[in-house]
């Protein structure tokens, strides 16, 4: 996803790609499948320190005592990198601030289109003051998805897949609880420390069936992408 979101950004937008971050939800999410957030971490980690210079993991959120909704999260990314950092350096040594997105699938958009599962007030700040970047996915209707979210319309960058890649965690843990193989599917490290810790060994046929509809709006958080206009 980040990848094909760095090409997007690069050929279709002013945008300048500094980095991206992954963001795994912590243990308070409670969707049936996942991992402890201390073995998430580590998975994460070990696939950007295998396959990225530009790639990073923020344990911000998967440290939390309490679920966070995407809203707080980007406000997260923003204090830091904006408030705590000072935003980028540009090379006559100025500072200028970097924009924050947030990069997700299209069924993440598709549930913000959802009447009733998030509030006005998170997807007014999600959308409209940040931003997002949408891959699509086979079988979302992306027009459909983004028929309800036309004030934000400016704010929302759709990503075409030009290789169709339907890969999911959900597959994955699926197909590791099955025993088939997901080689080349995901990094050769996360693959040896799933092995070495045992997980995702129970068969479940109820797996990825976990999460709630909420009314409050506090959607599942995705991984964060910052850059800075090139204008």
């Amino acid at each position: 996803m980040f990848e094909m979101a760095a090409d997007f950004a690069k050929f279709n937008t002013e945008f300048e790609i500094l980095g991206g971050y992954l963001s795994p939800v912590s243990d308070a999410y409670k969707k049936a499948g996942l991992a402890s957030a201390v073995h998430r971490l580590r998975m994460c980690e070990l696939a950007v320190d295998q396959t990225s210079n530009w790639l990073m993991v923020d344990p911000w959120e998967a440290i939390q005592s309490d679920y966070q909704p995407t809203a707080l999260v980007l406000d997260h990314f923003e204090h830091e990198i904006n408030e705590v950092l000072g935003g980028a350096e540009r090379p006559d040594g100025s500072r200028v601030p970097v924009r924050i997105a947030l990069l997700a699938g299209a069924d993440l958009i598709q549930t913000m289109s959802t009447p009733g599962v998030w509030s006005e007030k998170d997807l007014n700040h999600i959308l409209g003051r940040f931003g997002s970047f949408i891959v699509e996915r086979t079988g979302t209707d992306i027009d459909d998805a983004l028929s309800n979210l036309q004030p934000w319309k400016e704010n929302i960058y759709v990503i075409q897949q030009l290789i169709q890649n339907d890969v999911s965690s959900t597959k994955i843990r699926l197909f590791l609880r099955r025993e088939m193989s997901v080689q080349y599917l995901i990094p050769a490290p996360v693959i040896e420390y799933i092995e070495q810790n045992g997980l995702y060994e129970e068969d479940s046929t109820a797996d990825g069936k976990g999460k709630s509809r909420t009314i409050d709006g506090s959607g599942r958080a995705s991984p964060a992408v910052g850059g800075s206009s090139k204008s």
